[in-house]
């Protein structure tokens, strides 16, 4: 059976380093203002954080919309990467070390989820590309026999998306509903 190329393989970063330099500058700079400002953020503010002009921000992002899939894009890549990177931890310290990467994308992710059509190929393969990254981590800690059995990927995901989607009156509150969240998770809790 032969694999689909990911969409997001359109994506394409510039060869020559100065070129790749601007192109990553604007990727941090657009996840910081959207990050903080939502998918409406100032194209203009994106340039003038990454150091550059409009038409170096136009000629890698012809649209706005071409970046907002670009940043979504490498926020997936970054989750979808962690995995590999938490390889030689034990299984449930694996996970949760994943789904903290994770965690720490969803900011940017609930700010641009909006502005993409959730029907893409871009969006659908991303998600693919994410649960193909947890699953082995999760299937490994329940196999160890700490993480319930029960559980599939969509659970957590959804669960923590969830969690980080509603409107908490302070990060405490926010970091016990994710403790509780996690103590959730794990087999032999007393429910």
């Amino acid at each position: 059976m032969t694999s689909t190329p990911p969409a997001w393989t359109g994506i394409k970063r510039p060869q020559r380093s100065d070129a790749r330099r601007n192109f990553d500058a604007l990727l941090a700079s657009a996840r910081e203002a959207f990050g903080q400002k939502g998918p409406d953020a100032s194209l203009e503010d994106v340039a003038r954080r990454a150091g550059v002009g409009i038409g170096t921000l136009y000629r890698n992002f012809p649209t706005r919309e071409a970046l907002i899939e670009a940043v979504y894009v490498a926020e997936v890549e970054r989750v979808v990467s962690a995995a590999d990177a938490v390889d030689g931890l034990e299984p449930w310290p694996a996970l949760r070390t994943w789904l903290e990467a994770f965690l720490d994308s969803i900011g940017t992710k609930h700010a641009l989820i909006d502005a993409l059509n959730r029907e893409s190929a871009v969006l659908l393969d991303a998600r693919r590309a994410l649960y193909a990254a947890g699953e082995p981590l999760l299937r490994r800690a329940q196999d160890a026999g700490e993480v319930r059995p029960d559980v599939v990927i969509d659970d957590i995901l959804s669960m923590l998306s969830g969690i980080l989607g509603i409107a908490l009156p302070d990060v405490a509150q926010r970091d016990r509903l994710l403790g509780i969240a996690f103590d959730g998770l794990r087999a032999g809790v007393s429910r």
